[in-house]
């Protein structure tokens, strides 16, 4: 059995030895990585697949998509509105919708490709300058906007934790965000954090290294 595959069974037992109360998806991170070095993975029937940009989900993914219809494909990273056709086009749940202009794209773009995409709307728990995500005040508003005006498939939140080892309190703050909202799904957790992550109630994880190695 391939490396690949004994590491993701360690991680579906760590996640298993946390005893969580919903089903818990774990996202292989698979950007950077050839499609040739992902596909035990694929072989072993594992569905759920993250990139981060477009282009490369493109070049890399269409064509194992187009035979085997059963893999589900996140966008985790920043996504820009000028890319969203193409987004649609090869995604099935976006992680990072963070702001109006983008909503209001995707929804045009959904509309005329004729998908119904899952969304995840990115929060920026800790107001961190460089980083992308609606702050905490400004949530509620664009929630019921994207959910309620432009009809969008919103399933949960997500974010990325300030790194001030102060990871489990803004799990705690975001699940019970997502609790106040009534949202099923949450997204967050990655290699160094996901069990943290699932024990504050995460329904997808984002976890790359710990699966596919080191990127080089």
């Amino acid at each position: 059995m391939s490396t690949i595959i004994e590491r993701f069974d360690k991680i579906k037992l760590n996640i298993a030895s946390a005893k969580p109360v919903q089903k818990v998806n774990i996202i292989a991170v698979s950007k950077t990585f050839a499609i040739d070095h992902i596909n035990p993975l694929i072989e072993y029937g594992h569905h759920h697949f993250g990139e981060n940009k477009v282009q490369e989900a493109l070049s890399k993914w269409s064509e194992t998509v187009r035979k085997n219809e059963s893999i589900k494909l996140h966008m985790i990273g920043k996504l820009q509105s000028n890319k969203a056709k193409d987004a649609v086009k090869i995604f099935d749940y976006i992680h990072s919708l963070d702001n109006q202009k983008l909503a209001d794209t995707l929804a045009k773009q959904q509309m005329s490709l004729k998908k119904n995409l899952k969304y995840f709307i990115q929060v920026n728990i800790g107001n961190e300058i460089q980083k992308s995500g609606i702050s905490v005040d400004e949530l509620d508003p664009f929630y019921n906007y994207c959910k309620y005006e432009i009809n969008l498939n919103i399933i949960g939140l997500m974010i990325i934790p300030p790194n001030d080892n102060n990871t489990q309190k803004y799990f705690k703050s975001l699940s019970e965000l997502n609790k106040s909202l009534a949202l099923q799904e949450l997204s967050m957790g990655m290699s160094a954090d996901y069990i943290e992550a699932v024990n504050h109630g995460a329904t997808f994880v984002r976890v790359g290294s710990s699966i596919f190695g080191e990127r080089s």
